[in-house]
């Protein structure tokens, strides 16, 4: 069995872009939750999110490729060069057709089809854009990467709402596996702090309305929470076929070991009673890594801050874990960065890689009031403590439930 190591990491995030500043806001607890600057909120009942403020995308695109992309591309592409650099990959040299990019984006180019909308009811059909088709697709984060890379081998964009990007992950893991390719690029990319998007998620009653308290309106697991609230950003890995990264001196953060992917087949926003397809994604994940659920040091919460969410997966953690849920750490990254929707496996991936490497469990903020009925162990506050093992899980409207473990290189 081929083994799969990560070897370099990016990321664009509301509250850091790269991977040091990003740790940096992650360890002192920093919320990137605000007011909405995007757009006038004038009429919403929600009115915050956690945007990805004063990033220059230049360095990375022109002003002439800038206009043509979306705000999915402006994030990709930075975060996938962070990534490519941090693993020292050279490229130019390598057999490109051996190279993979697994890329996923839940709403796409969303931004684009919003704007060409309003063109095309105010301005008539001729007005709407050329480049509107290609910059809303969501396979486009996907394509956009490998062109820039020249990346010629397996190429897919995994659609599963807020499990996009774990799936993106696990499927590139299999992948490497099966030999189709020796490394992959992959993650997720979200830019949908649209109006239409707010006020769709609002409507369902999915976010919060805590307006007034931008900074302390997301709170996983605490008793007051009253939803989620929207991020933005993008999150990119370099998995790599370990001999292969060995051979080259690569720095290796942690190995890719199990990975799982179920579906409650419930309803199109529920999640399954008591969990159901969570706890067989996590089983499942457990019995590829070859772990006991008690030798799991670290639990990267879905953790949204909605009351349902919260609840269900609390009781999930409880099935697989049993009594060990009393003292595993379970953290939850979207209490800094909100719900980077299809970015999210990523993003909090990066989360958990980094606690590996620096022997730090990043705080959950905002829990100040336990909750009765999310019975497990929220790491409310930085932790110093040795990560060997960490789960990371992500669920996604329609039941898609994506787990993936990761583990410290053993050599």
């Amino acid at each position: 069995m081929r083994r799969i190591v990560i070897t370099g990491l990016g990321v664009v995030s509301p509250i850091g872009c790269g991977r040091d500043d990003y740790w940096d806001a992650l360890a002192e607890g920093r919320s990137g939750v605000d007011s909405i600057s995007l757009f006038d909120t004038e009429g919403h009942s929600a009115k915050i999110a956690a945007e990805v403020k004063n990033f220059n995308v230049e360095p990375w695109l022109d002003k002439k490729e800038a206009r043509k992309t979306d705000r999915v591309i402006h994030f990709v592409i930075p975060a996938a060069d962070m990534a490519v650099k941090d693993a020292g990959l050279a490229l130019a040299g390598e057999d490109l057709t051996r190279v993979g990019v697994y890329i996923g984006s839940g709403e796409g180019g969303i931004t684009t089809t919003h704007e060409n909308y309003g063109i095309l009811r105010e301005k008539g059909p001729s007005r709407v854009s050329p480049f509107f088709i290609p910059m809303m697709l969501s396979n486009m984060p996907a394509a956009y990467t490998a062109m820039r890379f020249g990346a010629q081998g397996p190429n897919m964009a995994v659609v599963t709402a807020c499990s996009t990007a774990t799936h993106c992950m696990g499927e590139a893991m299999h992948a490497i596996r099966r030999g189709d390719a020796d490394v992959m690029i992959v993650g997720g990319v979200e830019a949908a702090i649209t109006p239409v998007a707010i006020a769709g998620f609002a409507n369902m009653k999915a976010l919060s309305t805590r307006n007034g308290d931008p900074a302390r309106a997301s709170r996983p697991f605490d008793a007051e929470r009253d939803g989620f609230v929207m991020g933005e950003g993008a999150g990119i890995l370099i998995f790599e076929e370990l001999e292969r990264a060995k051979l080259r001196g690569a720095h290796i953060y942690a190995e890719v070991t199990g990975y799982a992917n179920t579906c409650d087949a419930y309803h199109i926003t529920a999640p399954s009673p008591e969990g159901e397809g969570t706890v067989r994604a996590i089983n499942r994940a457990l019995e590829m890594a070859g772990w006991n659920a008690d030798q799991v040091d670290l639990y990267n919460a879905h953790g949204t801050s909605t009351p349902l969410n919260d609840k269900t997966e609390s009781g999930a953690i409880r099935r697989v874990f049993g009594d060990y849920a009393d003292t595993l750490p379970v953290q939850s990254t979207k209490s800094m960065i909100g719900h980077c929707l299809g970015a999210a496996g990523a993003v909090e991936a990066i989360a958990a890689i980094m606690a590996i490497e620096r022997g730090l469990i990043h705080p959950t903020i905002n829990y100040e009031h336990p909750d009765r009925e999310c019975p497990v162990n929220v790491s409310a506050k930085a932790m110093e403590r040795r990560v060997d093992r960490a789960v990371i899980n992500n669920a996604g409207f329609g039941g898609h439930n994506g787990v993936l473990a990761i583990e410290r290189f053993s050599g």
